[in-house]
């Protein structure tokens, strides 16, 4: 099966199925969706992954697995890595990313209890990351 296997800190690994869906420089979740952001090294063989808005996952299951989660609120934004924003409009979440800047891939998983995309951000916003900040 296609797709991109996340291996955690406690040994755990997940598949995101699927061949990531090129995007540029935004990924907007829709309503009620989980967002997971992957971003990889240079060499593509370790990363970081944070949760958005994930308010389900027991802080111990983060903490052992090694995955970062922030919140931010309706209208809000935060630069959670180098070359990547997160932010809130209504009940989505949003992603915008520089890949350049980021300094690696940046990957975007969407899901819910019935469907999951993925999807790799391949180059940054035509209006820049400052305009997202």
């Amino acid at each position: 099966e296609e797709g991109v296997v996340v291996e955690y800190l406690d040994g755990r690994t997940t598949l995101y199925r699927g061949v990531p869906e090129s995007a540029e420089g935004t990924v907007t979740a829709g309503p009620g969706k989980e967002t997971h952001v992957l971003v990889t090294d240079p060499t593509e063989t370790e990363g970081v992954m944070t949760y958005v808005n994930d308010y389900k996952t027991d802080d111990e299951i983060l903490e052992e697995s090694g995955v970062g989660r922030v919140i931010v609120e309706d209208g809000e934004r935060d630069e959670v890595f180098p070359g990547v924003i997160v932010g809130r409009e209504g009940q989505r979440n949003e992603v915008v990313a520089d890949p350049e800047v980021a300094g690696g891939r940046v990957f975007v998983f969407v899901e819910d209890g019935w469907t999951e995309g993925s999807y790799e951000i391949v180059e940054g916003p035509e209006d820049g990351l400052d305009a997202h900040r």
